[in-house]
């Protein structure tokens, strides 16, 4: 096992690897649109941002209005350029010595901006390649394949082999079945064609649900290995070139990723619930011969495009249905039995506990010091990590110098601020459920967390929250603005305006906002706020801890994602050649730790909350009557009516300027932390958000009343009924919640 005490005393050369960090300068004049890179050429579509009089959460906006202006001044365009050069100047896989160098490189700048900073390490399990071979044959014997095929000519040694965490070691030799995306309807859909996959290697294709849930589907249906591998079909933006000409992703690039079961629990496999500290005793650990709940027992390798090839030109028997077909052959076919393409997968992993480094920096609050106000982003990368995930470690770093030039001129938060960078988030978000779990009594006070990761990967402004954070991200993007003209919100709204092709009398979604008269509202104007799943570091916060939570990003044309191919030169030309977009997501990124941490009580609108739920009820009644399911809504939509009406209480106290955020704000965390189940969710007691939770069979994707719902498609009428009730309780919880303020 690494030792910390061993890395510490790494080499000078790989220790000062790094520049030091610049000092905190002195703010320019106050100015929003300060330093925005945006092209000279490109006329504005809407005025410069300003500022607002009114924030929800402020009960006089004057003295944050100004902050707020010095803040935007700060974050750099060209120093989250020079950021960006340096942590993706070497692979850093998590656990890596390079991967420790940009801990102390992070270190350094939470230092130099005045938080109180430290490494955290944690020893968990990862598994690291070294060997892997894929070979295919047609169903004459002869080798279409032997692989895998190098991802670039002369790569760095430090470069791992593109692979898939947590897969076992394995020899075997097996025919192919192509099974689309591999997710369970795929699965059924061979089963209807009479195709079985037992005892077979699925060829899947990247897309549509988390790869670790394919192989969990495949492993349910008797698969005996799995190959996942890119296709262009769902890589390549339409009339772009392959990288370096152009974004898409050369033929030979690989997505690497974990196949680690994360909707059963993310974090170090030995430990679910347990924080894996370097003093944790063996005793309290999985041994490796026992894990069997979130981990493959099925071997699994990705492919590239190029790779794929051959294997699906050889494959016989019925032709894939027309919405199965890629493309990589004239026609896709689902494998044959009397003419079968076999593959032999022989791999090989050194599995065993390492250590990963957690960059934690805090500034102390003033006021209500329990309170916390936590953001983060992960550093680990599969290779340079360009755009996954240093675009978004830039940002934080030039949100931190926003706040740090806060720091030297005197400003001290009203709540605590924690900024973390995570470690082993690729590897199946280990750092921030390692240090979530740690923290669980700390976390019961804590305000909200706002993750970013893929900052940047193109100009469209994406956002995803709980619903009592909906109206705070709208507000917080109308500060800020965008390269290209006006706010960030008027471009978020105008881009999702035009890809609705919304017309004036057409309907429109319901958005679920509140209806209150007291509050202040945008008729006509809210851009969609995704829900949140999994596949990033708030998932322990919201999913386990029960902490409010929000994820916001800028989405393009990313296809070299998880390659060797993500790196500093394809983020220069492709995702944000100024470096305009990544000061964009710095400046809102601060506000959101600024506004949450100072505001005069916490901006989380319960009654947004109160309604999504009860439209989410409706729509499962729905469900369960178009699964010919009987069950009684009654108490549950009761318990919400309720909440709704607690909710629509503490709103109004909100905007009484009479009333004590420390009466309000305790109500308000209460709330949103008594959705959390004291048994979890089935079949994955980790997960204990009645409301949310990464769908066990998408993985990414969000599922609103989880457990509700998937009792409804399994369809298990009395599951569905016990979940049921047990929402209805956790409502009953939050309106008495927000019903104890006096």
């Amino acid at each position: 096992m690494t030792s910390l005490r061993r890395l510490i005393l790494l080499p000078l050369a790989v220790c000062t690897l790094f520049a030091q960090p610049p000092a905190v300068p002195t703010p320019p004049p106050a100015s929003p649109s300060a330093g925005t890179a945006a092209p000279a050429s490109r006329p504005a579509q809407f005025p410069p941002p300003t500022l607002p009089t009114r924030v929800f959460g402020f009960r006089d906006f004057t003295r944050q209005a100004a902050l707020d202006q010095q803040f935007l001044a700060v974050p750099d365009p060209s120093l989250a350029r020079e950021h960006l050069r340096i942590l993706t100047a070497s692979p850093h896989w998590a656990s890596s010595p390079e991967d420790y160098a940009t801990a102390l490189y992070v270190a350094d700048h939470f230092k130099a901006a005045g938080l109180k900073t430290e490494i955290v390490p944690y020893s968990v399990l990862l598994s690291k390649p070294t060997s892997l071979l894929i070979e295919a044959f047609d169903s004459g014997g002869n080798k279409i394949l032997s692989g895998p095929t190098p991802e670039q000519p002369q790569p760095d040694p430090r470069v791992l082999p593109p692979f898939n965490s947590s897969s076992p070691s394995a020899d075997i030799t097996a025919p192919v079945v192509y099974a689309n995306y591999g997710r369970r309807a795929d699965f059924e859909r061979l089963a209807q064609l009479g195709i079985s996959v037992k005892g077979s290697i699925v060829l899947v294709r990247y897309g549509e649900s988390f790869r670790g849930t394919k192989v969990y589907t495949a492993q349910q249906f008797g698969a005996k290995g799995v190959l996942l591998y890119t296709d262009p079909t769902d890589s390549d933006t339409k009339g772009a070139l392959p990288y370096p000409a152009g974004p898409n992703p050369p033929p030979t690039a690989v997505q690497r990723g974990s196949a680690q079961f994360l909707p059963i629990y993310p974090g170090d496999p030995t430990t679910p619930g347990v924080a894996s500290t370097l003093s944790l005793p063996a005793v309290d650990r999985i041994p490796l011969d026992k894990l069997q709940y979130d981990l493959p027992s099925i071997p699994v390798d990705p492919l590239s495009a190029a790779d794929a090839a051959p294997i699906l030109r050889a494959l016989a028997g019925p032709i894939a249905p027309r919405s199965w077909q890629g493309a990589l052959s004239p026609a896709y076919h689902l494998g044959s039995p009397d003419a079968p393409v076999t593959v032999h997968m022989r791999l090989a992993f050194d599995t065993r506990l390492r250590t990963i480094w957690d960059v934690i920096g805090r500034i102390p609050g003033t006021a209500e010091p329990q309170q916390l106000v936590i953001a983060g982003n992960h550093r680990d990368a599969w290779v340079y990590g360009a755009t996954d995930p240093s675009s978004g470690t830039a940002a934080m770093l030039e949100a931190v110098h926003g706040l740090g030039a806060l720091l030297a001129h005197g400003w001290r938060p009203r709540r605590t601020i924690v900024v973390a960078s995570w470690d082993g988030e690729e590897e199946g978000l280990v750092g921030s459920t390692e240090w979530v779990e740690q923290h669980m009594p700390e976390l019961g006070h804590a305000a909200a967390y706002f993750n970013i990761d893929v900052a940047v990967s193109g100009p469209a402004f994406t956002a995803a929250a709980v619903p009592s954070l909906h109206q705070f991200l709208r507000e917080i993007t109308r500060e800020v603005p965008s390269p290209a003209g006006g706010s960030v919100f008027d471009q978020w709204k105008a881009a999702e305006d035009k890809s609705s092709n919304l017309t004036a009398d057409a309907p429109k979604a319901p958005t679920f906002e509140p209806k209150s008269s007291s509050r202040q509202t945008y008729p006509g104007d809210i851009p969609s706020i995704g829900e949140l799943g999994s596949g990033s570091d708030y998932s322990p916060f919201l999913d386990h801890a029960g902490v409010s939570s929000a994820d916001i990003g800028s989405d393009g044309p990313y296809g070299v994602y998880h390659s060797a191919f993500d790196n500093f030169d394809w983020f220069t030309r492709f995702a944000d050649p100024t470096f305009g977009l990544t000061q964009q997501q710095a400046r809102i990124f601060g506000l959101e730790i600024l506004h949450m941490a100072d505001a005069d009580f916490l901006p989380l609108d319960e009654l947004a909350y109160a309604q999504t739920i009860h439209a989410a009820l409706d729509q499962a009644r729905n469900r369960a009557t178009a699964h010919g399911l009987t069950l009684d809504f009654t108490a549950a939509l009761a318990a919400a009516g309720r909440m709704e009406q607690a909710a629509h209480a503490i709103h109004d106290l909100q905007l009484d300027p009479s009333r004590d955020s420390s009466v309000l704000d305790p109500a308000l965390t209460s709330a949103e932390r008594a959705f959390l189940l004291p048994t979890g969710l089935p079949h994955r007691p980790w997960y204990r958000n009645a409301i949310y939770a990464p769908g066990e069979y998408t993985g990414y994707a969000a599922q609103v009343l989880p457990g509700v719902n998937e009792a409804i498609d399994a369809p298990d009428a009395p599951l569905a009924q016990a979940q049921l009730d047990a929402v209805a309780q956790a409502l009953d919880r939050a309106a008495a919640a927000l019903s104890n303020v006096h």
